[in-house]
C-alpha cells in the first residue's frame, strides 16, 4: 500500500505562485506513475499533470496549466517526492489538489491522498 501525504496549499491573490508537495511513501517500489489532480466546487474532478516514476523527461501538464504549471519528481531511498511549482495563478485554479500515484499496471491512478486546497483571489 502507499500513502500519499500533499503540503503546499494556501490562499493567493491572482498572479502570484505556491508549490505543491507530495511524499509516497510504503509501497512505493511498484508505482509507474504520479499525477496531480484537482477539483473545484460542483466540477469533475481533472488531471492537471503527471510524470513517470522512471522518467523525468515524462512530464506533461494539462492545456489549461501549460506554460504556468510545472511538474517534477525526486526519488529518495523510502519515497517518492512530487512536486507541482504553480506561477501566473488564476481565480480558475481554485481548486482542492490531489496527489495521486499509478501502480504498474494499472491503467488508472490507484492511490490518492487527502488533498490540499488553494485559494486564488482576484
Amino acid at each position: 500500500q502507499v500513502q500519499l501525504v500533499e503540503s503546499g496549499g494556501g490562499s493567493v491573490q491572482a498572479g502570484g505562485s505556491l508549490r505543491l508537495s507530495c511524499v509516497a511513501s510504503g509501497s512505493t517500489y511498484n508505482q509507474c506513475s504520479l499525477g496531480w489532480f484537482r477539483q473545484a466546487p460542483g466540477k469533475e474532478r481533472e488531471r492537471v499533470a503527471s510524470i513517470d516514476v522512471d522518467n523525468d523527461n515524462s512530464a506533461t501538464v494539462a492545456d489549461s496549466v501549460k506554460g504556468r504549471f510545472t511538474v517534477s519528481r525526486e526519488i529518495t531511498r523510502n519515497t517518492l517526492d512530487l512536486f507541482l511549482r504553480m506561477n501566473s495563478l488564476k481565480p480558475e485554479d481554485t481548486a482542492t489538489y490531489y496527489c495521486a500515484a499509478r501502480r504498474c499496471g494499472a491503467v488508472t491512478f490507484t492511490n490518492w491522498g487527502q488533498g490540499t486546497q488553494v485559494t486564488v483571489s482576484s
